[in-house]
């Protein structure tokens, strides 16, 4: 069973149903018990990294999810996957969980181009950087469906795709041991993003 993590932020029901048109069993859970009995976990996420961050922490399942993505495949989608990493400066400096070494930043400051819109938001193509597993099913320079205007940085040595925006190479993919994330939607992402999932629950 994949349990995708209810913290009052996300897009679960899309999430759900993707998972569910690929044939898989999935709940939406807060309960430890739930995640702690799961094979993978899923942590979605939308809005403001501080925002969430505090409803994760209040729901106490920080110390859950920690345990658990030492012993299983764990995925962090869009801002659940910016929580993975050491912190953001999303509206100030705030803390993240620190599964990825890396940080989160500000997209409109490393853009060159200053007439690109912010958010980057669309489908770009996405460059394998690194072979894994998770790319089983899906072939170099697939497009896939973004909507984000942080991103994350100081990471390369987790980086597994990227995909070029102006002069910014946004990481799209990261993966450190059992620790997976997607800064694009591949619950949106069609077919492509629904390939990646399948990857995902295989592993």
């Amino acid at each position: 069973m994949i349990a995708i993590v209810d913290y009052g932020v996300g897009n679960l029901f899309s999430l759900s149903s993707s998972l569910k048109a690929l044939g898989l069993e999935t709940e939406i859970t807060a309960d430890a018990a739930k995640l702690r009995a799961a094979d993978k976990i899923i942590l979605p996420g939308v809005g403001a990294f501080g925002d969430a961050k505090a409803k994760l922490d209040a729901t106490g399942l920080v110390p859950v999810l920690q345990e658990e993505a030492e012993k299983k495949p764990f995925l962090g989608i869009c801002l659940g996957m910016q929580l993975l990493f050491d912190r953001s400066t999303e509206y100030g400096e705030h803390a993240g969980l620190g599964f990825v070494p890396g940080q989160v930043v500000d997209l409109r400051g490393d853009l060159e181009d200053k007439t690109l819109k912010v958010p980057h938001m669309g489908w770009n193509s996405l460059q394998i950087v690194k072979d894994d597993p998770i790319f089983k099913y899906f072939e170099d320079g697939e497009y896939v469906y973004y909507v984000h205007s942080f991103y994350a940085k100081d990471c390369l040595p987790s980086t597994l795709g990227t995909s070029q925006y102006g002069n910014v190479s946004v990481t799209g993919v990261v993966r450190h041991g059992r620790v997976y994330g997607t800064q694009f939607h591949p619950e949106k992402s069609g077919d492509a993003g629904l390939r990646l999932l399948r990857a995902f629950a295989e592993l």
